[in-house]
């Protein structure tokens, strides 16, 4: 058994990686040049990683998933894009060039889904889950417990709970900005649903990246920069 406390910095190296070089290189890089590095950094990571991770498609038909995926990217793009407008001032916000999109794309499409996914659907979902089921086990430390002595490897992918749910969609929102925080409470419950219904991460996966390409699609084509 691999403890949890040894299986937290495989799932948020990736994520934190991704997210210093964009807040700490903000100003000191070209944008374009910031994307490379946090591509760079964030792949090598997920690499390194990789064989930690849970199975990303432990029960029912791949392409089954794949379908759920996109559908329910699609009402996440959506859903994101009704729940971010009335927040955010499309004042100042300069457009994209080519390269520029092309770089995003890559990164929010076909990167971040993978290591969000498994951070927050993946991890942090299974942890509360663990934690919630010690708590009402009445462990006299849930929280030491579920680090030291459980593993998210043995979670059923079938298991869900409602701190869990709040749990793993309070830290999805944590990391986006306050003005997005209504559109990641609602797309963090949106891929909860999606997760339990298909008890897989591959969907949630397949969703966030159609979200992602989506919005990036949107926002080129409607000039709406402000949104992403």
């Amino acid at each position: 058994m691999i403890e949890n406390c040894r299986l937290l910095l495989p799932y948020v190296a990736p994520y934190f990686s991704y997210v210093c070089v964009a807040s700490l290189l903000h100003d000191a890089l070209p944008v374009e040049l910031n994307y490379v590095l946090r591509i760079i950094l964030a792949s090598g990571f997920l690499y390194w990683a990789w064989d930690w991770y849970i199975p990303l498609h432990e029960t029912g038909k791949k392409t089954t998933s794949v379908l759920f995926g996109l559908a329910y990217g699609t009402v996440g793009c959506a859903l994101w894009i009704l729940l971010l407008s009335p927040f955010v001032s499309p004042e100042n916000t300069p457009p994209w060039s080519n390269i520029s999109i092309i770089i995003r794309i890559a990164a929010a499409g076909f990167l971040v889904p993978v290591f969000e996914e498994l951070m927050v659907r993946g991890y942090a979902f299974r942890l509360a889950l663990q934690w919630d089921t010690c708590r009402k086990e009445k462990v006299t430390d849930p929280l030491y417990t579920t680090l030291h002595e459980r593993s998210i490897n043995d979670v059923a992918p079938e298991a869900w709970s409602w701190p869990a749910v709040c749990i793993s969609t309070a830290v999805f929102t944590i990391g986006h900005a306050i003005p997005e925080w209504p559109a990641a409470v609602a797309y963090g419950l949106l891929m909860c649903h999606l997760m339990i219904q298909r008890k897989n991460l591959l969907s949630c996966i397949i969703a966030h990246a159609t979200t992602n390409i989506l919005l990036a699609g949107y926002v080129y084509l409607t000039g709406s920069y402000h949104l992403w």
